[in-house]
């Protein structure tokens, strides 16, 4: 019980920071104190001081605490988790190809197109959907609080972000933008428009890491 009460401390911490330093009543009085490049720095360099030990702390102490599930047998939910994971990794892909506007750093808007029809999101809701995946198989305490954390975070991030822009000076847009990109992936009205814009590499990339990771994935983590 004591890893799995540090890994819910680490995801708290970075949480934590991370919504602290980006809210809308502390992020601008920051960048107009230190300038944009140093604030990212320093979110930067506090992001990644709680996300690694975060991390480095679950992979030396994985499968911790109580089982509260088994692993399902069925050949067909491990078929079902493969093209998950490839839906997965195609958001995140897409997400860096396609960034969002939602994303520190830029505060333009315009209209919906490609991934964001599909979910305004796509880092966040690829990285959840990755972590869900991962509880189907880590049923211990430890790992449900590790990937769990990620499905949380996801939603909550996507959520917190969205305040943000709702907070801004261009408020107004923004939400014109959410009318047409939906928060959940595949729940909007133009999800079949939305999935035909979507980059063509980001789809073959996002397919070609899912095949490589899964083909690998015994090897990394035994």
């Amino acid at each position: 019980m004591y890893e799995t009460a540090v890994v819910v401390g680490w995801w708290l911490a970075f949480a934590a920071t991370h919504m602290v330093l980006s809210s809308q009543a502390l992020r601008p009085k920051l960048i107009a104190r230190l300038g944009t490049g140093p604030f990212m720095g320093v979110y930067s360099v506090i992001a990644f001081a709680t996300f690694i030990p975060l991390v480095a702390y679950y992979w030396g102490h994985r499968h911790r605490g109580a089982l509260l599930w088994a692993p399902p047998s069925a050949e067909w939910v491990q078929g079902f988790a493969m093209v998950l994971m490839a839906i997965a990794f195609v958001l995140i892909a897409a997400s860096l190809i396609t960034p969002a506007p939602t994303l520190a750093g830029r505060s333009e808007t315009g209209k919906a197109r490609g991934v964001h029809l599909v979910t305004r999101h796509a880092l966040f809701m690829g990285l959840a959907l990755w972590a869900a995946i991962h509880l189907i198989y880590n049923g211990f305490a430890s790992d449900i609080a590790f990937f769990g954390g990620f499905v949380l975070f996801g939603i909550v991030g996507g959520w917190h972000q969205d305040k943000r822009r709702l907070a801004s000076d261009d408020a107004g847009e923004y939400r014109a933008f959410c009318a047409d990109a939906p928060f959940f992936p595949f729940t909007g009205k133009q999800t079949v428009r939305g999935l035909k814009e979507t980059s063509k590499i980001a789809v073959i990339v996002g397919l070609a890491a899912s095949v490589v990771i899964r083909s690998f994935h015994h090897h990394i983590v035994g």
